[in-house]
C-alpha cells in the first residue's frame, strides 16, 4: 500500500505483511519530540565536536511523528502471541501464566534499585530472600544445599556436570561417560559434550521408561553419571526409578535430575527420595517466572550432602550471629555467574513459592496432571497414543496414522492451530515418536480453555478425515501476519539480517 510519490502510507494497516517499516513511514523533517526554546545560546556542532569525530554524512534514521511511532509498535505487539493472550501448550517447555503479583514484588525499589556489590550490611533483605529460596528449593527437591548462580536451565546442566567432574576428581577417578535416555531433552547431550564427557544413549522400553536391561549393559566404572528427568519427556513417570538410580550408584556414578518436569511432582515426591544426587531447576517452568525471548532466566542447582563442598561460591548464607553474609564451599568449582545470578528472576520464584505455600505447590502438580490426562482421554481415537498409560503434566500423541490416511502431518496440525487461536504444541519431539504432538496444557489453564484446545485439535483431524485430504491444514496459517514458511529452506539458507533485495528475490 503506497501513498502518492511511492512512499508507504503511515496510516494503520491491517492484514498479513502490510505493516510498513519505520523507514517506509519516514517523512523528512518529522520528529517524535519537540522542546520549547529555553533561551540558552545555540552551540554549533563545529564548536562542540572536533572535526575528526564528526560524520561526513547525516545518519540515516527514520523521521516519524510520536503518534505514528507509538501506533506502529502497538500494532506490532498485537501480532504477537504470549502466555497473557491465550493457551501456550508447548510440551516440555511449560509455558504457563506468570502471576503479576510476582512481577510487582520484583519491581519494588528495595529490590530493583539495589546494586549487587553493596556490602552485606546494606542488603540484608536481599540476602535473606536468596537464603530462604535456597532452603525452599532444597526442601522441595530433598537436597542438602543449592547454588542460585546459573543463569538458565542449560547453565544449570553445565554446573551439574562440572560438579560431577569435581566429585570424581576428588576421589581420584577418571570417568569419561554420561548416560542419557534416547527421549532426553536435546540440551542434555549438548551439555555432556561441552563438559568433556562422552554421551552413551540408553533405550526406552515398551512402557515408555528407561530400558533397565539396556542400562545394565552400558554401565561400567567409566560412567560418571546419568542424566534423567522424571517424569520423562513422554510425560510418563519412571516406574523403575529406584532400580535405575541403584544401578548407576552401584558402579560409582552419580544421578543427575533434569528439573524440566518437576512441576508434575511438586509436593508429592522429591528427586532426592528417588536417589538423585544433583538437581537442576528451571524456575520459568516450575515456579512461573518469565520464559523465552533469550532471557534472563535462572537455573538453580541443588545437590546431596556429598557434593556440597564443590558448589559455586561465594553463596548467600545465614551466619552464626543471625545475620546474612557469604560463604564459599571448601572445594568450590568457582563462580558460574557474576554476583548472585539473575536475582530478580529468583525473587519472582521466591514470591511464587511464598504465595502458594506447600499446599498450593501440591495443587499445582495435581491440576497439571489432571489437565494433561483429561486432554489425552478427550483426544483418544482422534490421534494415536504411543504409550497408553496415565501421564503426568503432559501427553504425547501421534499423527502418524492420520498422515498415512489423509496426508495430515504433525506440522500441519500445528500450523492449522494458529488459525484457530492457539499457539501450537511441540511437534516431532521426543524423536522416538513418529509425527509427535507433545501437549502440555499446564495447571494455569481453565477447563474451558483446555476443552477449546481439544475441540480445535479434533476439528483439524476430523476435517482431514472427512475430506480425505490435508489440503486445508497444509494451506495454514492464512490469518497470521506471516504465512507458511519453509523451515527446511530457512535452516539451509540462513539470512541473518534483513535485506530488501534478498527478500524481493526470494519472493
Amino acid at each position: 500500500m503506497s501513498a502518492p510519490g511511492g512512499r508507504a502510507s503511515s496510516a494503520p494497516l491491517m492484514g498479513r505483511g502490510t505493516e510498513p517499516s519505520l523507514f517506509e513511514m519516514s517523512e523528512p523533517g518529522r520528529r517524535s519530540a519537540s522542546f520549547r526554546t529555553n533561551g540558552l545560546p545555540e552551540w554549533s556542532v563545529a564548536e562542540l565536536v572536533p572535526e575528526r569525530f564528526r560524520a561526513t554524512e547525516a545518519v540515516q534514521l527514520p523521521e516519524v511523528a510520536e503518534r505514528d511511532l507509538v501506533a506502529h509498535f502497538t500494532r506490532l505487539t498485537h501480532r504477537q502471541y504470549s502466555v497473557d493472550l491465550g493457551a501456550y501448550p508447548l510440551g516440555s517447555c511449560t509455558m504457563k501464566y506468570n502471576p503479576k503479583s510476582c512481577d510487582v514484588a520484583a519491581a519494588m525499589p528495595g529490590f530493583a534499585d539495589v546494586h549487587p556489590g553493596s556490602p552485606p550490611s546494606a542488603i540484608q533483605g536481599w540476602l535473606e530472600v536468596l537464603v530462604e529460596l535456597e532452603e525452599a528449593l532444597c526442601a522441595i527437591t530433598g537436597m542438602a544445599e543449592a547454588t542460585l548462580q546459573p543463569a538458565a536451565g542449560a547453565a544449570g546442566e553445565l554446573t551439574g556436570l562440572l560438579l560431577m567432574h569435581a566429585y570424581h576428581d576428588a576421589h581420584g577417578e577418571h570417568r569419561n561417560r554420561v548416560i542419557i535416555p534416547d527421549s532426553a531433552h536435546g540440551t542434555n547431550p549438548a551439555s555432556v559434550a561441552l563438559s568433556g564427557y562422552e554421551v552413551t544413549t540408553v533405550g526406552t522400553n515398551a512402557r515408555g521408561g528407561v530400558d533397565i536391561d539396556h542400562l545394565r549393559q552400558v554401565l561400567g566404572t567409566d560412567v560418571a553419571g546419568m542424566m534423567l528427568t522424571n517424569p520423562n519427556t513422554l510425560g510418563l513417570f519412571e516406574e523403575n526409578i529406584v532400580e535405575v538410580t541403584a544401578a548407576v550408584h552401584d558402579v560409582g556414578g552419580l544421578m543427575y535430575y533434569d528439573g524440566a518436569n518437576l512441576n508434575a511432582i511438586l509436593g508429592v515426591v522429591r528427586p532426592g527420595d528417588m536417589g538423585f544426587d544433583i538437581v537442576h531447576l528451571n524456575v520459568h517452568k516450575t515456579f512461573a517466572t518469565p520464559h523465552g525471548g533469550g532471557g534472563p532466566g535462572a537455573g538453580p542447582v541443588a545437590v546431596s550432602e556429598a557434593l556440597t563442598e564443590f558448589l559455586p561460591g561465594p553463596k548467600p548464607a545465614r551466619l552464626d550471629d543471625g545475620t546474612f553474609g557469604y560463604a564459599t564451599p571448601a572445594r568450590s568449582i568457582g563462580r558460574l555467574h557474576s554476583w548472585h545470578g539473575n536475582a530478580l528472576v529468583l525473587l519472582r520464584a521466591w514470591a511464587y513459592l511464598r504465595l502458594n505455600g506447600a499446599d498450593g505447590l501440591r495443587r499445582v502438580a495435581e491440576v497439571a496432571v489432571l489437565n494433561a490426562n483429561w486432554i489425552k482421554e478427550r483426544l483418544r481415537g482422534v490421534y494415536e497414543i504411543p504409550f497408553d498409560r496415565p501421564v503426568m503434566h503432559e501427553c504425547v500423541l501421534s499423527a502418524e496414522a492420520l498422515e498415512k490416511e489423509t496426508g495430515l502431518r504433525a506440522l500441519d496440525v500445528a500450523k492449522h492451530l494458529l488459525e484457530l487461536g492457539f499457539h501450537a504444541p511441540t511437534v516431532y519431539f521426543p524423536l522416538i515418536v513418529h509425527e509427535a504432538l507433545m501437549i502440555e496444557p499446564t495447571e494455569t489453564e481453565s477447563p474451558q480453555t483446555v476443552a477449546a484446545l481439544a475441540e480445535a485439535l479434533e476439528f483439524i483431524a476430523n476435517e482431514a478425515r472427512a475430506t480425505g485430504s490435508a489440503e486445508q491444514a497444509k494451506a495454514a496459517p492464512r490469518t497470521s501476519p506471516v504465512g507458511r514458511v519453509d523451515e527446511a529452506r530457512a535452516a539451509r539458507h540462513l539470512i541473518a539480517t534483513f535485506d530488501q533485495r534478498v527478500a524481493d528475490i526470494a519472493g
